[in-house]
Order: C-alpha cells, then structure tokens, then sequence
C-alpha cells in the first residue's frame, strides 16, 4: 500500500462565516450510508444535527473498512459537525427523548426498513401531529409503498433495479458495481434536496410534510433516456463499457506507456478539432460525420482512428495535445493522483482536521460552493455518546435523571 503524501497544511480551526442553514434542528435517526449523509450534508451547511445511535455499538459505519485508533476514518467525513447522542430506540424511556427532539426539530432523517419507526412508537404522522412544521426524510430501498415496501433494500441491490448495474459491463462480460455506494448517495443527494423543496413550502405554509425517497428511483430519476428509447422504440441498451451509446466519438484509448486517456470528441465542432489533431483531416470535413448521428454510425471507424493516434504516444503527451486543441479529456484518476492535484487543491476539495490523538487527516471538501454561506467544519465527527448529557440537559433532564437512564442502559 502506497503512502499517501503529506498534507500541503497543518490542521488548523476553521473561521467561522455565515452558514446557509444555521437554526435548523435536525435529527438523524438513520445509520450506515444513505440516511447519514444526508444529515452530514445539511450539517456541512450549518444545521444542528443530533445523531442518535445506539449504546454500546452506536452507528455500524464506526466499524467499516479501515480503522484509526478503533473507528473508521471514513467516520471522520459521514459524521463531521454532528452532536452524538447514545439512546435505547427500543427502550419507552428512549422513545420519549425522541418525541421530546422531534417536537423541537425542523427535520428528522431516517433510513429504516418501512415500519421500523412506527414499530417503536415514533409513527411519523404523530409526531407531525406534536409539531405541525416538522419534516420528515423517509430512505429506504423501495419506498413506503408497494409490494415491495418490506424488503430490506441495499443499495447494491438498488443500482440493480435502478437499471444502473446492467450498463456497468463491457459487452458479454458480467457487470460490475460501481466502486462505492452511488445507489446510497444518490438516495441521499435526493432527500436532501427534498427536504429543500419542503422547507421551501414550509416558509409560505407553516406545514412540514413526510418525505419519501427509494434508493432503486434515486437511481431510475438518474438513467437519462433508458426508459423513453425503450417505450419509442423498444432499444434495451446494454453495456457498452467505457463508451457512451448512442454518442460519439466518446470512449477510453490506450496509451503507449499503458494508461487511458478518456476523450470526448462528440461536439461537432470539438470533432473536427479532434479529427485535425490527429491528422485525419479527410474526416474532419467529412460532411457524413458532421453531426452526432452521423458519427454513431460510424463508431467504430473514428475509434480505430482515435486508438491508432493514441497508442504511439505517453498518456501525458495525449492529454497534452488534446488540451492544446481544446478537446476535453482526462485520466483516470488514483487516489494518490487526487491527494497530489493541485486542483483539487486549489478548490479546497482537500481538508485537513486534527484527530484526537493529535494527528491529522485529509478527508474530502464541501460540496457546492456557495459564494456568501460556504460549507465549513465546524467540530469533528463526535465520539460515540459524545453529546449525550449535553442533549438531555437541554431537554431540562438532571443529572440525576440520566444518571438513572445510564444505569439502565438506556443511554450511554
């Protein structure tokens, strides 16, 4: 395993600006992927997020993958800027807190199997009843209605039906994942901007509403003209690898030293650019390729052109070339290739935080840029029960109160 370089600048405390969502209440009931990032999206924008997690194990995210001092470093990223609070969802004395949070909360995020909530007496549609302004952020993998409501829904198996795995493939070959949870985050992406549009309508109503996002149509709501190429014209588009069905000239070309550059040349007048950097000036004013559909059906032809050109050359010279010539193109990208751009850097996607054990982390920017209100950091991801007493003491609970809980496991 490669070392990852330095980080360009020590940790250092953020200043605080302007936050585009400070005073809103949020309260995260949900765990892992979907439901998580949704609240540390908000979060990265100045909401107050209270992430409630079971006592002893708290979120299993703590756990996964590769672990610093006993907790993920991906923690340090899904839980950034939220308060901890270790709570018995299952316990009637934890189920109280709960109502007690929602009744003062904008937003509650949860990404349960359908039911779960309902289950442990915290039914979405009374506790709206307490706080007619609350919003609630459903995720799940099918949605709270259907027959398919009550299967449990990862989002693996939602890209799936999304019909987002059946393209990831070279052709004849079985497909593949995306290399991370896009099923998740797209899910995520999707409340959040729910639960925009519903503060939105909110501001002029009064009214909260109950937001439900599938993770599988986060994924459908993403696959461009699948569906309408199919009900004109009965197409089931298949996998194509790295290139783009139905526009060309778009693909993956290998390079001399073994690396890619990925070229897109689909723009009529990029083509013609492309076409006279690569010296085949007979295609660039060819009249037969002078639109995309022209070029479609000749795919195969300006690959073979493009590929020849490629492959006597580094992958560095190619990129070199195409960007004199204003073609738009890239490599593929390591994680050490990111660690080390100075793009990256130079936009801030690159954060440094201080650990507590003194150390430091680089872990990703915030995302959009926002010119007057931009994301910030404004406390590390909290240890588990981290804000525990803090929450309760400001429901007006003593110490004495939940000392009691405590001793009975109900908090921790």
């Amino acid at each position: 395993m490669s070392t990852p370089p330095a980080p360009t600048a020590p940790a250092v405390p953020i200043t605080p600006t302007p936050s585009a969502l400070a005073g809103l209440k949020v309260l995260e009931l949900g765990q892992l992927i979907a439901g998580p990032f949704a609240a540390k999206t908000l979060a990265d924008f100045g909401a107050e997020v209270i992430k409630i997690e079971p006592p002893g194990s708290g979120d299993p995210l703590r756990q996964w993958r590769m672990l610093k001092d006993g907790t993920s470093v991906w923690w340090q990223v899904q839980s950034r800027n939220k308060r901890s609070l270790s709570l018995d969802l299952r316990s009637a004395e934890g189920q109280d807190v709960v109502r007690r949070l929602a009744a003062e909360a904008d937003v509650l995020i949860e990404n349960f199997r359908p039911g779960a909530l309902e289950g442990w007496n915290l039914d979405p549609q009374a506790l709206r009843e307490a706080n007619p302004r609350l919003i609630v952020l459903r995720i799940s993998g099918y949605g709270q209605t259907g027959p398919y409501r009550n299967r449990p829904g990862f989002g693996v198996v939602a890209e799936a039906m999304g019909g987002l795995r059946h393209l990831t493939a070279e052709p004849g070959r079985v497909p593949v994942r995306v290399g991370v949870s896009i099923g998740d985050t797209l899910a995520a992406l999707h409340g959040v901007i729910g639960i925009l549009l519903a503060l939105q309508h909110r501001h002029a109503s009064g009214q909260g509403q109950v937001i439900d996002v599938a993770l599988y149509e986060a994924v459908f709501n993403c696959m461009e003209s699948l569906l309408p190429e199919y009900s004109a014209f009965g197409a089931v588009r298949g996998p194509a690898g790295s290139a783009m069905p139905g526009i060309a000239p778009t693909n993956a070309y290998r390079c001399q030293d073994g690396g890619y550059a990925l070229i897109a040349g689909n723009g009529d007048s990029i083509f013609k650019r492309l076409m006279t950097l690569i010296g085949r000036p007979d295609l660039a004013a060819d009249p037969g390729l002078a639109d995309n559909a022209g070029r479609v059906s000749r795919v195969a032809e300006l690959d073979e052109a493009i590929s020849g050109w490629a492959a006597g050359r580094p992958v560095s010279e190619v990129l070199a070339a195409l960007d004199g010539a204003g073609v738009p193109a890239g490599r593929i990208y390591t994680v050490e290739d990111i660690a080390a751009d100075p793009h990256y850097q130079a936009r801030g996607m690159l954060q440094t935080v201080a650990m507590d054990d003194g150390s430091t982390l680089q872990v990703p920017g915030f995302v959009p840029k926002l010119s007057a209100t931009p994301g910030q950091q404004r406390r590390a991801a909290p240890r588990l029960g981290q804000d525990t007493d803090a929450v309760l003491r400001e429901l007006g609970l003593s110490n004495t109160q939940i000392g009691a809980l405590r001793e009975r496991g109900i908090v921790g």
